[in-house]
C-alpha cells in the first residue's frame, strides 16, 4: 500500500498485523478518489473505522486541512499512528481508540463537523444507516459533506439516509464503494 497523489505521493503505508482487517485496495482507493475529487482545498476528514488510515492520509495528501482517525482495535491505532508520521501528517491528525459510536458522540460535543468522511465498518456489523444517522443527528456533516461507505458488495444500502443523498455506486469483486452527498 502506499500514497496515490498529493504532497505525501509514493509514501509506503504499513498494514495492520494479522488477519482482521481488509485495506483498501490502491485501485479502489484511486476510484474513489477519481470519483470526489481528486483533489481538495481544505477542510476536516473522519476517517471512521481507520484500519491502516489510508484513507485519510490520501486525503490529507491531496488537501484536506485535518484528519481525525478513529479505530477500536489496538493494532490499528498503531498501524495509523506509524502510518501518520511516515507520510508526514503527525501535525494534521488526532488519533483515537474507541469505539465508533462513542467516538461520533464526542466529536459531537466539541462542535466538529466534517467535510468528508471513510466510513469502512467490518461488513458482518451492518451498522452503516445507524452510523450515518448518528452523524446526522449529531450534526457532525457540513452542508455537501460527502460520506463515503465501503461495504460487502451483497449490501444493498439506501438511496437516502435524512439529508444524505446516494451520489454513485461501484463495484470492485466483493467490495462496493456507496458515495453520499449530504445534501441540504
Amino acid at each position: 500500500m502506499r500514497v496515490i497523489s498529493g504532497s505525501a505521493r509514493g509514501r509506503t503505508l504499513k498494514a495492520v498485523p494479522g488477519m482482521t482487517t481488509r485495506p483498501t485496495t490502491d485501485k479502489v482507493k484511486e476510484a474513489v478518489f477519481s470519483m470526489i475529487g481528486p483533489y481538495f482545498e481544505g477542510g476536516l476528514v473522519l476517517d471512521l473505522f481507520a484500519g491502516t488510515g489510508g484513507l485519510g492520509i490520501e486525503a490529507l495528501s491531496r488537501g484536506m486541512d485535518k484528519g481525525i482517525f478513529i479505530d477500536i482495535e489496538k493494532k490499528s491505532v498503531g498501524t495509523v499512528q506509524h502510518n501518520v508520521a511516515a507520510a508526514g501528517f503527525t501535525d494534521k491528525a488526532e488519533i483515537y481508540r474507541n469505539d465508533a459510536g462513542r467516538a461520533l458522540k464526542l466529536l459531537s460535543k466539541r462542535g466538529l463537523q466534517f467535510d468528508l468522511v471513510f466510513l469502512d465498518p467490518p461488513y458482518k456489523m451492518k451498522v452503516i444507516a445507524e452510523l450515518i444517522t448518528g452523524m446526522e443527528e449529531q450534526a457532525l456533516l457540513k452542508p455537501n459533506a460527502w460520506i463515503i461507505v465501503e461495504h460487502d458488495a451483497e449490501d444493498d444500502l439506501a438511496v437516502t439516509i435524512g439529508a444524505l443523498q446516494l451520489k454513485k455506486r461501484a463495484e470492485y469483486g466483493e467490495t462496493a464503494i456507496t458515495i453520499y452527498e449530504r445534501v441540504e
